[in-house]
């Protein structure tokens, strides 16, 4: 077997590809113009986000057999060009959900008790306490943009800690996990952005959700909402957030996702009440042993012609 890796991966991973067969491995390799010709007799590609897997690049690939994501989302696959060729795509189901929900903790803490800029300000020879003194994260209602499992896990957290947790899916089954054991109270996309402190993005990137959050659902938040995109940078409309932070229309946001990824010249980045991390809410040590060990054996699953409960349908 032959398997062609064109993005960071853990070691863990490429030891059980070693096992198999032959491993290309080059996190760069994505931007590589030898791709192509490597894919010629691959029988398994595997990439995160930054590989464009089209049916163009599939054309050069007659023996793959499965590709394999370093994540979870797929806009960057196209998957019915997959399909056509015959070519299976397996991802790491779940295995970040952890990581990513903490990440939506951290900043939720960043806003309501920013114990950096605290600090930061004494060691400058301040010591404002009432400029510090902020809100509970208890009592305070979580908007949730998607409930799937991470959306779930992260609603059972936020129950622990005192909150009231609503949501939007109009892919749930009422009698789901989420609405029946956790207890979110699923509701319509205008409710959730209208009642939370917290709007908390978990959604794929598509027609239907490009530009989901834009001008006009953002003026339809409170003044004191913030929102956190750990999603995909699209979903949100970045020139309307722009005029909705600077206005003060919303109190600030939180994004590991943007349109353009790494951003050049991109205006948010001006702004005091914008978070910004370089795409990590998924990226701990734990999480990323996880992906590359099932992304690795469920692309072997394929490929020994076995299930994988992996598989994109």
């Amino acid at each position: 077997m032959k398997f062609v890796i064109t993005e960071l991966i853990w070691n863990e991973g490429i030891e059980i590809l070693r096992e198999m067969g032959e491993v290309i491995y080059d996190p760069n390799l994505w931007q590589n113009n030898q791709l192509t010709s490597l894919l010629t007799d691959a029988d398994a590609l595997i990439v995160r986000n930054q590989t464009k897997v089209t049916g163009e690049l599939l054309a050069q690939a007659p023996k793959l057999k499965v590709v394999g994501r370093l994540g979870v989302g797929l806009d960057n696959i196209d998957l019915a060009a997959a399909r056509e060729a015959g070519v299976k795509v397996v991802f790491a189901r779940n295995a970040n959900a952890i990581s990513v929900v903490e990440y939506v903790f951290a900043a939720m803490f960043s806003f309501s008790r920013p114990l950096e800029k605290a600090s930061q300000d004494v060691k400058q020879g301040n010591w404002d306490r009432k400029l510090f003194t902020r809100e509970e994260i208890y009592g305070k209602t979580l908007g949730l943009i998607g409930v799937g499992e991470i959306g779930a896990r992260l609603a059972s957290r936020a129950k622990a800690f005192g909150m009231k947790v609503i949501g939007y899916d109009p892919f749930l089954p009422p009698y789901e996990l989420a609405c029946t054991d956790i207890g979110v109270n699923m509701t319509s996309l205008e409710k959730v952005l209208a009642e939370a402190d917290y709007v908390s993005l978990h959604v794929p990137l598509n027609d239907q959700t490009r530009n989901l959050i834009n001008r006009e659902s953002l003026k339809t938040m409170k003044k004191t909402t913030f929102i956190i995109n750990t999603a995909r940078g699209g979903v949100i409309n970045e020139s309307d957030l722009y005029e909705a932070l600077k206005s003060n229309i919303i109190a600030g946001a939180a994004l590991d996702v943007l349109s353009k990824e790494p951003p050049e010249g991109n205006q948010l980045l001006e702004l005091d009440n914008l978070m910004v991390t370089p795409h990590i809410a998924g990226l701990t040590e734990e999480a990323q042993v996880r992906t590359s060990e099932l992304v690795a054996r469920e692309c072997v699953k394929v490929l020994c012609g076995q299930g994988s409960l992996c598989i994109v349908k």
